[in-house]
């Protein structure tokens, strides 16, 4: 029997998600099969200005508005790494093909292209990723800890990262403020 795969679909944080670096949190999921699932939390900004990722790594970023764009907080696995979540897919040294159209891509060649000025149509650029073991995801979910949803690209490249999360509630197509964090109790 083939287990589902979430790939390309949103995890929207429930209320009651009891971790804060989840909380109020919207992943999209990357990848996800028996060895587990990586995705990107792309609705919280790292802090970080893409000016200030590009000096650290060496490369000139002459685009003003690619300077003052933002770097998200993808997820507190490997919080020093870029990862490069991108559309159209393109040709990079090391990419996972999320859909026939949207890649993750982890080389250095990709920033290298958007430093150039070639950079891909649409872009978010995180630190970090969000990981899950084999196994966990699946139990978080049934453990009401995340709702799923088909993914809508645009809410990733075309929305302010502060209307993503509702934007993502919205394509369940019911009202947010009705879920309860407890389960089971009128």
């Amino acid at each position: 029997m083939e287990s589902l795969s979430l790939s390309n679909h949103f995890l929207i944080a429930m209320p009651g998600m009891g971790d804060p670096l989840f909380a109020k949190s919207l992943v999209y999921l990357c990848e996800h099969g028996e060895h587990g699932a990586m995705g990107l939390i792309i609705n919280k900004p790292s802090g970080i200005a893409m000016a200030q990722l590009f000096d650290q790594i060496d490369l000139p970023l002459d685009d003003e508005d690619t300077r003052s764009g933002v770097v998200y907080f993808g997820g507190p696995v490997q919080p020093d790494r870029g990862f490069v979540l991108h559309q159209p897919a393109g040709n990079w040294q090391s990419s996972l093909m999320v859909t026939d159209d949207i890649a993750l891509t982890t080389s250095k060649d990709v920033l290298a292209a958007v430093s150039e000025g070639n950079k891909p149509e649409k872009l978010l650029i995180s630190l970090g990723y969000a990981g899950w073991s084999a196994g966990q995801l699946e139990q978080e979910i049934s453990d009401n800890g995340w709702l799923t949803v088909p993914a809508e690209p645009a809410i990733i490249f075309e929305l302010p990262c502060e209307d993503r999360y509702d934007a993502a509630m919205a394509l369940l197509g019911f009202d947010p403020s009705l879920l309860s964090s407890d389960v089971g109790h009128a």
